[in-house]
């Protein structure tokens, strides 16, 4: 009698262990990651990836959602590093960002070979069928540059002189301006490059005035892109001046009339009912400037927001197959990524597959110029 209650004794006790895992796992949370380069040469952009996260929702699909943030300083060594904890430490489920092109580079390899989701929201050019986890919110910087250079043509510029940042992403839209020119007939007569940390870019802007040229492209962004267009309002240039949007504050009305291509959550105020992305962006910019206020509105922020919208999608597939905090998961939540389809966000609309990892189109991108210290939507 003793021997058979001491059995069922061990029995209850298995029973009660099994039960108590599998609420856990019932109860597993979600843990996104977030690398933002929020202090450093990019802290003006960081700013604004770092504060969509203040108003993100705290569960998925059912599931508590945890975000664990941390900052690389916009130095590739400490996203490596980031990611390293995030990933072994902080068993985390996805990566969005890092948000700067070089540091996507420097992590990209680190969560392949973990098999974790990373969302990118800086332009990064890689491959998904080599780099089947990574996966990107942002524009193709070609996409952005054939919209600017298709302008060109219908103002009739014939010359174009390129300033951009001297690193990969100024190598992308120096590329990108080249190809563009080319196909349009655009003669490109200069290519003059200066660090994001530079306090002047007088000298690359004086050599560019000598080319006379009818158009400038600006390969920058943010704080740093107003240093050559400053420059060349102040020197009388009179062409046109084409860059980056995320750099009125400092600018104001010293750079009126530059245009600059951007996501539609930009001017969402501005937007026709007929733009797909005007709903999602009015929302997350009401919310953002409810919290932050007027100065909220970004570009930058708007990508955060796309890279959650995507996991949100995502997950409920994912956890058809397993929980949060397993290999399978995430495998699971890859398989997802790669079958959103006509997924409106902020900047445009998603649909990707296993040969493309960020499926954006014409959708993505609008005209705005520079209008004392505001962006004004172009037809």
């Amino acid at each position: 009698m003793r021997a058979g209650r001491a059995r069922a004794g061990r029995i209850f006790a298995v029973a009660a262990m099994l039960i108590g895992l599998m609420t856990a796992a019932a109860s597993a949370q979600i843990k996104i990651g977030a690398i933002i380069s929020i202090t450093g040469p990019t802290a003006a952009l960081g700013v604004g990836y770092k504060s969509a996260f203040a108003v993100l929702p705290s569960e998925i699909d059912g599931k508590s959602v945890s975000y664990i943030i941390r900052d690389d300083a916009a130095d590739t060594s400490q996203s490596v590093t980031i990611a390293q904890r995030m990933i072994e430490e902080d068993h985390v489920d996805a990566i969005i960002g890092p948000t700067l092109t070089a540091c996507d580079n420097a992590v990209q390899p680190i969560a392949n070979a973990a098999k974790t989701p990373m969302i990118a929201t800086a332009p990064l050019d890689y491959d998904p069928v080599k780099d089947p986890y990574t996966f990107s919110a942002v524009q193709p910087v070609s996409l952005m540059v054939n919209a600017l250079v298709a302008d060109m043509v219908k103002r009739g510029v014939k010359t174009v002189a390129y300033i951009g940042f001297a690193d990969g992403f100024g190598d992308q839209v120096y590329d990108a301006t080249k190809t563009a020119a080319a196909k349009a007939g655009i003669k490109l007569v200069a290519n003059e490059r200066y660090a994001r940390t530079d306090t002047s870019a007088e000298a690359q802007v004086l050599k560019v005035m000598v080319k006379k040229p009818d158009a400038v492209m600006l390969g920058a962004s943010g704080t740093p892109a107003t240093l050559p267009d400053v420059a060349l309002h102040r020197r009388g240039y009179k062409g046109l001046i084409m860059v980056s949007p995320a750099f009125l504050r400092v600018g104001g009305a010293a750079v009126n009339g530059t245009i600059a291509v951007t996501g539609p959550v930009v001017v969402y105020d501005q937007l026709p009912d007929s733009n797909a992305s005007r709903a999602p962006a009015t929302a997350f910019m009401k919310a953002l400037i409810g919290k932050f206020g007027a100065d909220a509105v970004s570009p930058f922020a708007g990508y955060s927001e796309d890279a959650f919208l995507l996991l949100q999608a995502a997950v409920p597939a994912a956890l058809k197959t397993a929980q949060p905090g397993t290999e399978a998961f995430r495998v699971a939540l890859r398989g997802a990524l790669e079958k959103t389809h006509d997924l409106v966000g902020t900047h445009g609309v998603y649909s990707m597959s296993p040969t493309n990892h960020n499926g954006m189109d014409d959708r993505a991108r609008v005209l705005v110029q520079a209008v004392d210290g505001h962006w004004k939507l172009l037809p």
